[in-house]
């Protein structure tokens, strides 16, 4: 008598017992449909104005208190962003300027009263016309500014600003918050830029989406790396003398080759 091994017997249950017969294919388990996403992920993809129609389609009255009441809570974000973002482009300034567009600026804080003063973000660009390295950097300076118009660029002619700066230290950008010297660039390869300027918290990036996250991962990578900053990054500690400034005098030192400068506030 033929046996069909693939039927599901008790005959065949004992031919495989005793291995007459090759035990049965394990049918693969179904895999688990996908997870639905959760309610407050759907709402933060939608802009405010989806939201309000989302709202006025549903029936579920509680449902819908929930999307208006994430709705209005975007609308405030939005508006207070919105209020936030005065600047997005460089402003020129001369010598004279100095302590009150950049100095003054940035002790300026824009937070509602239960955020913590944390000042503007100023970042001030030496540069000098005429120098390729400058004219680049000047052109990713004004990107910048349009990208992050939380944060003030200003611009002011090398040698202007400090005396006797010599072209092998330009571009130069200089790092205010809260009126005080944070941090002053010297060099940087063409993508760092704006890496460093998350990473020494002189820009402000948006509330949401791509900036918002590479923020904190910048603000996670800070706060390892505070005892070894990039060797591009002079703090304001070892550079600079940070004291609220009344004129920019600066000064050479023996080794021209240094790349740093006291300032004379």
């Amino acid at each position: 008598m033929a046996v069909n091994p693939n039927e599901d017997t008790e005959f065949n249950d004992a031919l495989r017992q005793y291995g007459i017969i090759p035990p049965k294919d394990t049918t693969p388990p179904t895999p688990s449909p996908p997870s639905s996403p959760k309610l407050q992920d759907i709402l933060d993809d939608l802009t405010p104005e989806e939201l309000r129609e989302l709202g006025e389609e549903v029936t579920d009255d509680d449902l819908e208190r929930s999307i208006e009441a994430h709705r209005r809570q975007r609308v405030a974000q939005e508006r207070l962003h919105q209020k936030r973002a005065r600047f997005g482009r460089v402003y020129p300034i001369g010598r004279d300027d100095y302590t009150r567009e950049v100095t003054e600026a940035s002790k300026i804080n824009d937070g509602d009263d239960e955020e913590e003063e944390k000042g503007t973000g100023v970042i001030c660009f030496l540069y000098k016309d005429g120098i390729p390295r400058s004219d680049r950097t000047f052109e990713h300076i004004r990107s910048l500014a349009s990208r992050y118009p939380h944060s003030k660029f200003v611009s002011i002619v090398g040698n202007k600003c400090i005396a006797d700066l010599p072209d092998s230290r330009i571009p130069m950008l200089i790092i205010y918050r809260k009126g005080e010297i944070r941090n002053q660039l010297i060099a940087w390869g063409a993508d760092q830029l704006e890496a460093l300027l998350l990473l020494c918290g002189a820009l402000d990036p948006p509330l949401h989406g791509p900036l918002g996250e590479q923020r904190s991962h910048s603000d996670e990578n800070s706060g390892e790396d505070d005892d070894d900053p990039p060797p591009c990054m002079r703090s304001a500690a070892a550079s600079t003398n940070a004291r609220a400034p009344k004129n920019i005098r600066g000064q050479k030192k023996k080794d021209d080759s240094d790349s740093e400068f006291e300032f004379d506030m």
